[in-house]
């Protein structure tokens, strides 16, 4: 028998200083039985980033055709894609194909920067395109709740992630 999902909820409370934007956002995220904890805060990480009235989360990790999160135009266009992880050149140039704007997000350093460099002298092409490492703290998994409350505050491109107990500094390393 396949193992399901386990579903967690989150409500955010996002303050972000560099755009101006001021909201809660409550929502449910499924964590595949392939997922880490670590995979899934990066998901809430980078929606709390990009957060918007129609950035939305995916079907997830098990839809090829789908990115982590995407925020699509009323005549149903995508207008960002974001990606987590290290997507072969095949996804980006079908990302950057179909949106108006990518964002990759990597978040495990000692992996990701040697995925940049083997891919970096191709992706000239791709003008939509931004791919950022995220530097999180090892213990951003002891935020992972099955009812996560945060409170998200972004200034100079700086986030911090507070709950009950913990807070967390996440940092972005621009690589493209």
């Amino acid at each position: 028998m396949a193992t399901k999902a386990t579903i967690y909820k989150a409500f955010l409370n996002i303050a972000n200083m560099d755009t101006n934007y001021y909201n809660e956002h409550n929502f449910t995220l499924a964590l595949h039985p392939s997922e880490t904890h670590l995979r899934l805060m990066a998901r809430v990480v980078a929606f709390t980033l990009n957060a918007s009235d129609d950035l939305v989360f995916c079907r997830g990790i098990s839809q090829d055709d789908e990115p982590d999160l995407w925020e699509k135009d009323l005549d149903g266009s995508i207008k960002l894609w974001i990606d987590l992880g290290q997507p072969d050149e095949k996804r980006i140039k079908k990302a950057c194909g179909t949106s108006n704007k990518v964002i990759i997000y990597t978040y495990q350093e000692n992996m990701a920067l040697p995925w940049f460099k083997k891919i970096e002298n191709n992706l000239s092409r791709f003008k939509n395109l931004s791919i950022i490492n995220l530097n999180m703290d090892e213990d951003i998994e002891e935020l992972t709740q099955r009812g996560m409350n945060l409170q998200c505050n972004i200034s100079d491109t700086e986030l911090s992630l507070i709950s009950s107990d913990k807070d967390m500094l996440v940092t972005q390393n621009i690589l493209f």
